[in-house]
């Protein structure tokens, strides 16, 4: 019966998809040929249906291979919305092919108006629909149940998910065991139905739409059999790796050559991750720099007038995988500060200039970094580099610390703008720096400088 539901349901987007496919061409035709833009000539209206009819093909056909028409429950709306952008701008490019290669040429300005109504609209039909059904599941509709083999930790997480996403329409109906006497009692409200031995008798007995194994690592020889019996059956079967405990940033499932792996640990910065950033970096320090280039002349000027020695302080940090590097400052303590060996900043520190201490505040001293952020040193946002002496430390009494090192250093950071600066809690801003590492976004970084710009520059634990 779910198979056939589901096929209804794709039967349902397929059909939305051509209707937000139509719709988005006589759009495209209208901005094009009848709101007033410059147009050499209407095209005949035999061209305008050979193309009406190449986009209602190609483009559902594109979306079919990109698995838009497959369940994907746990699938967000914005991942929804970015598998629609891709598959959508390569049916495009497809498009012109095929029209090209056909001699059925069609108005380029046309065709480009077309693929973004496209996008947009499949985009909102698909939110929408998303939408719905996921209200729908929420009040006990179209829903799979699901046996979960291994009623001990794991198995509970799994309950516990499932409870916690409950838009996603899933429903434990049952849980098997290893241990007899737990058979008849409920686990986090779920009964406890058999035992492990018993999965084929449980599934002749009960309609269950999906098998999920959630076995501890000591438990893993039961598993063999587990998958004979279910080889034989039809039913969805999901593996949860008793392996998360060992996860640490970012873990998930590559494939290697056809091989899954399963990474317990990586960065956020790979591929064009990486290329935006840096982007993002360049662009923004350099017309920091042409903008704040007279405030910082102004600073520059003052420190030399008003203390003995250097403008700039070169400080040495670490910043990404461990390389270290010149952080540059302008100069806020007595050019002896560190006479006695290197020593954290403290409030009312009697080595600070005047002007330091005001710098210090406002984190003004902090302006040339922009030119490590340029030189590629540093980045924009990111975990505030420490100084080596310091970090080896740091390493030996806070768990996990090393992993701030995944990502370049920033000017600021999440820890900075939700007020963790100075001598605060080391331990609080570990947990904040590695927040932002593993839920990165360049999003979430433009966030950061609007939130530093706007009252970040100002803390209370600066000094």
């Amino acid at each position: 019966m779910f198979s056939r539901f589901q096929r209804f349901y794709n039967s349902i987007k397929l059909l939305a998809d051509l209707a937000a496919i139509g719709v988005a061409f006589v759009l495209a035709y209208a901005t094009r040929f009848w709101s007033g833009l410059p147009h050499e000539s209407i095209p005949p209206l035999d061209d305008t249906l050979t193309f009406v009819a190449f986009a209602l093909v190609l483009i559902p056909v594109t979306y079919r291979q990109a698995n838009l028409y497959t369940t994907a429950r746990a699938r967000t709306h914005l991942g929804e919305v970015f598998e629609v952008f891709k598959a959508t701008l390569f049916a495009s490019l497809l498009l012109v092919s095929v029209t090209y290669f056909t001699r059925e040429r069609y108005s380029r300005a046309t065709i480009v108006i077309f693929v973004g109504y496209t996008f947009g609209l499949v985009s909102v039909v698909r939110v929408l629909f998303r939408s719905f059904m996921h209200a729908l599941r929420r009040r006990g509709h179209n829903l799979k149940s699901v046996l979960v083999v291994g009623a001990g930790e794991l198995g509970q997480r799994v309950i516990a998910t499932i409870e916690a996403h409950r838009e996603l329409g899933f429903r434990v109906v049952g849980l098997l065991t290893r241990h007899p006497d737990k058979v008849g009692t409920t686990v986090m409200k779920v009964p406890v139905v058999g035992l492990w031995s018993q999965l084929g008798a449980t599934l002749d007995q009960q309609s269950v739409d999906q098998v999920v194994i959630a076995l501890p690592l000591e438990e893993q020889a039961a598993v063999r059999p587990l998958m004979d019996e279910l080889a034989q059956r039809t039913v969805d079967v999901k593996v949860v790796p008793d392996l998360f405990q060992y996860m640490t940033l970012r873990g998930g499932f590559e494939e290697f050559g056809g091989l899954p792996i399963i990474n317990l640990q990586g960065g956020p910065l790979d591929g064009w991750n990486r290329v935006l950033k840096r982007v993002f970096d360049v662009a923004i320090s350099l017309t920091a720099l042409v903008l704040l280039s007279p405030l910082m002349l102004l600073l520059a000027a003052l420190v030399k007038i008003t203390s003995k020695g250097p403008v700039f302080y070169r400080q040495e940090r670490m910043g990404m995988d461990g390389q270290t590097f010149e952080m540059l400052k302008l100069r806020t303590m007595r050019v002896d500060a560190e006479a006695q060996g290197a020593q954290m900043a403290s409030k009312g520190d009697p080595r600070t200039t005047p002007l330091g201490a005001l710098m210090r505040k406002t984190s003004l001293d902090e302006l040339p970094q922009l030119f490590n952020v340029l030189k590629g040193d540093m980045s924009l946002v990111g975990p505030r580099p420490e100084r080596p002496v310091f970090i080896r430390e740091f390493r030996q009494k806070i768990p996990r610390y090393h992993l701030r090192h995944l990502v370049k250093s920033g000017m600021t950071g999440w820890a900075q703008v939700n007020g963790l600066r100075g001598q605060t809690s080391i331990e609080k801003r570990i947990e904040l720096d590695l927040y932002y590492i593993e839920n990165w976004s360049l999003l979430l970084d433009l966030k950061i400088l609007l939130r530093t710009a706007f009252g970040g520059f100002l803390s209370r634990n600066a000094y």
